[in-house]
C-alpha cells in the first residue's frame, strides 16, 4: 500500500475503534458526566499523524454518535468536538514539536488543563440550554463537580495513552500499517519508569473517580 492509503486506512480504524469504545465503555461518574475511552484513540491518531488527523477522527466520531447514541444532538455534538480537541489536537502540536517521552507528557499535560478550562466555559455557557437548568445551578457546579470530572478525564485520559500508544504503534509498524517517523519516545526501549508512573496515576485517577461517586 502506498502511504496515503495506508494513512486513509488508519484514520478509518481509528474513528471505527473510537466509535466502539464509546458505545461499549461509557461510565457515569457524577451528575450526568460520564467517561468513555475514545480521546485515547484519538490523542493515539495525533501523535501518529499530527493534530489535524485528531480533528478529523473527532468530527467525524462525534457527528455519527450525534445520529447514532447520543440524545443531546447538534449541542452535544460540538460539545464533544470540543472537549476531544481541546485534550487531543493540543497534546498531538506539542507532540509534533517534541517527538520525546518528555514531548508528549508535556503535551498530554497541557490538553488536559485547556480541556478543563474550555469545558468549564462551554458548560457553563451551554448546559442550560440543552439540560434546562438555571444558569444559576450550573454555576454552583463548576467547581464541585464539573472541574474535578475534567480533571479526573484528563488523567485518566493521559495515563491510558502512555501505557497504551508504544504497544500499538509497535504492532502497527510489525503490520505494515505505519511507518517510522523517528520519534525518541517510540524507538527508545520502552522502560519501567513511565509504565509505572503511567499506572499510578491511573490508578489515582480510578481511586479519585470512586470518591466522587461516593463509593470510596
Amino acid at each position: 500500500m502506498s502511504t496515503k492509503t495506508k494513512r486513509i486506512t488508519m484514520v478509518g480504524m481509528l474513528c471505527a475503534i473510537a466509535f466502539l469504545v464509546t458505545v461499549v465503555c461509557r461510565i457515569p461518574v457524577v451528575l450526568f458526566l460520564k467517561y468513555e475511552p475514545k480521546d485515547v484513540i484519538v490523542t493515539m491518531g495525533g501523535f501518529m499523524f499530527g493534530p489535524m488527523t485528531s480533528f478529523v477522527v473527532s468530527l467525524i466520531v462525534s457527528f455519527v454518535e450525534m445520529f447514532t447514541i447520543s440524545d443531546t444532538g447538534i449541542i452535544g455534538c460540538i460539545m464533544n468536538v470540543l472537549s476531544t480537541c481541546s485534550f487531543a489536537c493540543t497534546a498531538a502540536f506539542i507532540y509534533k514539536k517534541h517527538h520525546t517521552f518528555k514531548g508528549a507528557v508535556a503535551g498530554l499535560i497541557s490538553g488536559c488543563l485547556l480541556a478543563t478550562a474550555v469545558m468549564l466555559l462551554w458548560n457553563y455557557l451551554i448546559t442550560p440550554i440543552y439540560m434546562g437548568y438555571p444558569r444559576e445551578a450550573v454555576k454552583a457546579l463548576l467547581v464541585p463537580a464539573f472541574l474535578p470530572f475534567n480533571l479526573l478525564k484528563g488523567g485518566v485520559n493521559m495515563a491510558l495513552t502512555l501505557l497504551v500508544y508504544k504497544p500499538v504503534v509497535t504492532a502497527l509498524r510489525r503490520g505494515g500499517l505505519l511507518e517510522d517517523n523517528g520519534s525518541r519516545m517510540e524507538n527508545k526501549t520502552r522502560s519501567v519508569g513511565p509504565v509505572l508512573v503511567s499506572g499510578l496515576l491511573l490508578i489515582t485517577c480510578v481511586f479519585f473517580g470512586l470518591v466522587l461517586k461516593g463509593v470510596v
